[in-house]
């Protein structure tokens, strides 16, 4: 059962906005709202209680960057991200895609998906990695129709991300709020490298809400929005994730 609602308390004419109140297991919040990044489940210089007392209602922590560390059995020891981080409001979690792709060089059969060339001296993160390189280029995360292979910007470990190894480490980190799995574009990517991206990012999503329902709890998913800057495309995902019968859409 998902202990989730969501309920309109004010709206503009022809949908120019609107405000209301978002009910999560773990408290509500109140839209449209502010959610604090908590990256690694902490804010940065901040303890819970001064987040709490600056207003804001919940945090976003990042999957692929708790999955490589501390990792997520822990957090889930812990009691899951609330406890780990002592936070006594509502959670969210990425999917991971996004850091997968925007911290390396991400190429995909026949085109690429983030950064083309990874320059050492101007990336902080490659300077750390021992691992194979072709002069400017360094390739730390590959694309297939399964899912990702990526290396670790921390240590150069390789790493395998697929729609449901996402599902899997979000249940386990426990928030109230998951994303599915996509594929994070280029804004630079073309109108046919976006159209493919797209039809991997709709079968990903698939796959992640299937092993969602397979892995039940009361958590609540997000449905993903792609498609560039193509307007025919966005509209095309957007109709894609309503059919899909998400909780949400993020767009």
């Amino acid at each position: 059962m998902i202990d989730f609602n969501f309920k309109i308390e004010r709206e503009l004419p022809n949908g120019l906005g609107r405000a209301g109140k978002i009910e999560t297991a773990h408290g509500v919040i109140e839209t449209p709202a502010f959610i604090v990044v908590g990256t690694k489940a902490t804010v940065k210089a901040l303890t819970p209680e001064q987040v709490r007392d600056l207003g804001a209602q919940a945090v976003l922590a990042n999957t692929y960057h708790l999955y490589l560390q501390p990792g997520a059995d822990l957090v889930a020891e812990a009691g899951g991200l609330q406890k780990f981080m002592n936070w006594r409001g509502p959670t969210f979690t990425d999917s991971g895609g996004f850091q997968v792709f925007s911290l390396g060089a991400a190429y995909g059969e026949g085109g690429l998906t983030k950064f083309a060339v990874g320059d050492k001296s101007k990336n902080p993160y490659l300077s750390r990695l021992d691992i194979e390189k072709t002069e400017e280029v360094v390739k730390l995360a590959k694309i297939d129709n399964e899912g990702v292979t990526f290396r670790s910007h921390l240590d150069g470990s390789e790493h395998r991300l697929t729609p449901e190894k996402s599902m899997q480490i979000q249940h386990q980190l426990g928030a109230d709020i998951i994303f599915a799995f996509d594929e994070c574009t280029a804004p630079s990517a073309d109108y046919e490298y976006q159209k493919e991206a797209l039809a991997r990012t709709h079968a990903w999503a698939e796959r992640s809400l299937a092993e969602h329902q397979k892995l039940g709890g009361s958590q609540s998913l997000f449905g993903i929005v792609q498609g560039g800057r193509h307007q025919d495309l966005r509209e095309e995902s957007a109709k894609f994730a309503f059919c899909w019968f998400w909780d949400w859409w993020f767009i």
